[in-house]
């Protein structure tokens, strides 16, 4: 297939990928409004076409490996595009996500994102928003669900280094949870910027659980190792040589 119908086929379908999130949410709008349940719904309900599209659309196939968790537990996941936002949420039962306070206003997105339970934090008021967001989780007030996090803070592209951020690891210590590692190659086929989505398997790995009790260092250290080793494997795979 050509470079040119390629390119074109990664634009209809980055189109309908946004008008079909304006569908979903109207359809679902009475069930999100009546119960956390109904958003939900209407969340993996778009995932689950996303996912479909791609495959058939632009060629992207995605496999999920390991075991995605279903207990309460923290989610530290590669952030390579937009599609892992998509199918790891998609692989739980109730995730939610630290997001940027704006997006609360973007329409849909934040009404949707609000109602499944993610925390909007202010740009330089992230540490504010995570003491108030533990402090609700010891008080009970806090939606139960497993937190999906990006510990590098930001999208970084197979081959790229970019530092894990200490946040990640004050989380773990504060909130007592086990983490989950997750790792991926999507960003092979799904680039950072630009509309060209390239044909393949993108593979999201649940990696083993990291228990609580280990020193912040020690967590950060593992963390980065566990998921960079597997991110590794993962391009390889893919074919990337980067």
């Amino acid at each position: 297939m050509s470079y040119a119908i390629q390119w074109l086929r990664s634009l209809i379908f980055n189109a309908q990928m946004y008008g079909a999130m304006l569908v979903v949410g109207i359809l679902y709008a009475p069930a999100a409004i009546a119960s956390r349940k109904g958003a939900i719904a209407a969340c993996h309900a778009y995932c689950r076409y996303i996912r479909w599209s791609a495959s058939w659309m632009i060629g992207l196939k995605t496999e999920i490996r390991g075991t995605p968790p279903t207990d309460e537990v923290m989610i530290a996941a590669k952030h390579q595009s937009f599609m892992d936002v998509i199918v790891i949420y998609g692989a739980v039962p109730r995730g939610k996500f630290i997001m940027k306070s704006i997006l609360k206003y973007a329409p849909i997105i934040g009404q949707f994102a609000l109602r499944i339970g993610c925390i909007p934090v202010d740009r330089g008021k992230r540490g504010a928003a995570i003491k108030k967001m533990l402090a609700d989780v010891r008080a009970g007030h806090a939606l139960p669900g497993q937190l999906i996090i990006y510990p590098q803070g930001t999208r970084v592209g197979p081959g790229v280094n970019r530092p894990y951020k200490i946040g990640t690891a004050a989380l773990y210590r504060d909130m007592v949870q086990p983490v989950v590692p997750v790792a991926t190659n999507v960003g092979v086929f799904w680039p950072k910027r630009g509309v060209y989505r390239k044909p393949g398997t993108a593979v999201f790995e649940f990696l083993p659980m990291i228990e609580p009790g280990l020193e912040v260092g020690d967590f950060i250290t593992r963390l980065e190792r566990d998921i960079e080793t597997a991110c590794e494997r993962l391009n390889k795979e893919a074919g990337f040589r980067g």
